[in-house]
């Protein structure tokens, strides 16, 4: 497995398996690779002939007062996962690299960049689309693969790429999860044992939701009534939002329909977590 830093270098990888008549598969991440990250891995190397992993800590979708600083860097173990799991390069530039001297030039999604995760981040979703467009440049990959707990990431991705006529395929892979049903995330380190065991809240509101669709419920009033009754069973756990959105547009919708987005993030401690279900 090569290593890679420098745009140049992740192109010239890229045009030269598509010479040979390859398709290029592209993992986008953060680092701090766990089991979710590996399952978008392997879902790249069955899709594409070759898989490359972006490792970069994005400083432009963080605020001011968020965890960039502490946010987890394990590159060492981020490659060995990588590569046992048929990646065949990781592209792990430096800051500069993404972002030159005098760099100008920013991507908005605009309306969908300022719901969801965007409401509380402002402008997270700006530095998320500027640095992914920045990797399908340099990868001109043919499918890009992220998870689905990220749903309002996606949501931006996939206007952005319409938009922009890029040419890469947004693959979204499900959630992968604990056995007790929390959602796996670079941030669950960050929980101490009894945060832990408050997290699970999350996931729970999901079930209940799922549930009372699968028995017939599909008023939005109801539903979000339903989530809000079991958040509160852990009142230490802060809501963010708990929303019942159009997937595409991220826009509240009067009744759930196949399709429909029900997606919540709260804060537990000092660690923001999101998580979500697709309606059936």
């Amino acid at each position: 497995m090569q290593i890679i830093s420098t745009v140049n270098e992740l192109r010239a990888w890229s045009r030269a398996h598509r010479k040979q008549g390859k398709t290029i598969g592209l993992v986008p991440t953060m680092g701090a690779l766990h089991a979710g990250h590996g399952s978008l891995i392997r879902a790249a190397r069955e899709r594409c002939d070759v898989a490359a992993v972006s490792v970069f800590v994005n400083p432009t979708q963080f605020g001011p007062n968020e965890d960039f600083a502490r946010y987890p860097r394990t590159f060492h173990a981020d490659c060995s996962l990588a590569e046992s799991l048929g990646a065949q390069v990781v592209f792990a530039p430096a800051v500069d690299e993404i972002y030159p001297e005098g760099a100008e030039t920013f991507i908005e999604v605009e309306g969908l960049s300022d719901r969801l995760d965007g409401r509380s981040r402002p402008g997270h979703f700006r530095g998320v689309a500027t640095v992914v467009a920045k990797l399908f440049v340099a990868a001109e990959p043919d499918l890009a693969f992220f998870g689905q707990k990220d749903a309002a990431q996606v949501a931006v991705l996939r206007r952005m790429t319409a938009d922009l006529r890029l040419g890469t395929e947004i693959v979204v892979c499900p959630i992968v999860r604990e056995a007790d049903g929390l959602a796996l995330s670079s941030r669950n380190v960050y929980l101490n044992t009894l945060q832990r065991s408050q997290a699970l809240v999350l996931s729970q509101s999901l079930h209940t939701v799922e549930a009372l669709v699968a028995g017939g419920e599909r008023g939005a009033e109801a539903l979000l009534a339903a989530a809000r009754s079991v958040f509160a069973t852990q009142p230490a756990v802060r809501v963010d939002y708990i929303a019942l959105l159009d997937w595409a547009t991220l826009q509240p919708v009067d009744r759930a329909q196949p399709g429909t987005l029900f997606a919540v993030a709260a804060w537990v401690g000092e660690t923001r977590l999101i998580d979500n279900t697709i309606l059936a």
